[in-house]
């Protein structure tokens, strides 16, 4: 059951507590002195598609990279407000920041497979993990190859460099990647925008099959795209969250005339 609040500057959609995976309460982040995320509040429920979209600048890979706290790397950044995973605080003193990550993986606008085998690319994150039987770690990383709809491509040449796989193929390889550590939450930021229309297909198919296992929450300037895969969307303009809600009703009768302006192709 979603409940709608009539808050500024958008109305705000909540979850039921055993529904809700990220919580943002009041978030705001700056670059210096320069904003980037005014006071955000919203929630992103457990095992569906949540959309950020918005105009270049408005702070969807911002928010994004929030989740798992990549912001840390800026030491320019500053933030307030809180961000909760399952009702835990990210930015908790005693929170490790490598564990969270793990939980919170993240899969960027150009694929970037490493310099190694396929294999060797699925395996990474394991190594670094633990240490397991190699039968063991063969069944996960047949398993993350298959979750990310490439095993039947590749099962015959695992041993060979990742780098002579096609442009869609790496960006499948790198969610496999990122799905072998098996995360809680994908942020996926412009996942398809280098790719060829049937491998961006593909992935979106593969977007709506993860669902039933993990969260994803997708930045994409592609707003039929965001209407394809997700279930819930939210539209943000200069920092700001404009508008949140289920994406038909976002799509076809949104309730502010900024989305609608945005949506439409409109000047805003």
């Amino acid at each position: 059951m979603v409940a709608f609040l009539n808050d500024e500057p958008a109305p705000v959609m909540t979850f039921p507590a055993g529904e809700r995976c990220l919580s943002v309460r009041d978030f705001s982040l700056a670059y210096g002195d320069k904003p980037a995320l005014k006071a955000l509040t919203l929630e992103v429920p457990r095992h569906r598609v949540t959309a950020f979209i918005g105009p270049s600048g408005c702070g969807k890979s911002t928010l994004l990279r929030s989740f798992n706290r990549l912001h840390d790397l800026n030491e320019s950044a500053v933030h307030q407000g809180r961000i909760e995973l399952e009702g835990r605080d990210i930015f908790a003193r005693d929170l490790n920041v490598s564990e969270l990550r793990r939980r919170v993986g993240m899969v960027f606008q150009s694929p970037n497979p490493f310099p190694m085998s396929i294999y060797e690319n699925v395996a990474f994150g394991l190594r670094l993990e633990r240490r397991l039987p190699k039968r063991k770690r063969d069944d996960i990383i047949e398993w993350a190859l298959r979750s990310a709809a490439l095993w039947d491509e590749v099962k015959d040449r695992l041993h060979r460099s990742a780098w002579q796989l096609s442009g869609g193929q790496q960006q499948r390889l790198v969610i496999a990647r990122t799905l072998a550590v098996k995360p809680d939450v994908l942020l996926l930021d412009e996942p398809a925008s280098a790719l060829d229309p049937i491998s961006t297909l593909k992935i979106e198919e593969l977007i709506r099959n993860l669902k039933n296992e993990l969260t994803l929450v997708l930045v994409t300037h592609n707003m039929q795209q965001a209407a394809r895969v997700s279930d819930y969307t939210a539209f943000l303009q200069q920092g700001e969250l404009v508008e949140y809600g289920p994406t038909d009703q976002v799509f076809t009768n949104p309730k502010r005339q900024r989305t609608e302006n945005y949506i439409t192709g409109r000047v805003i």
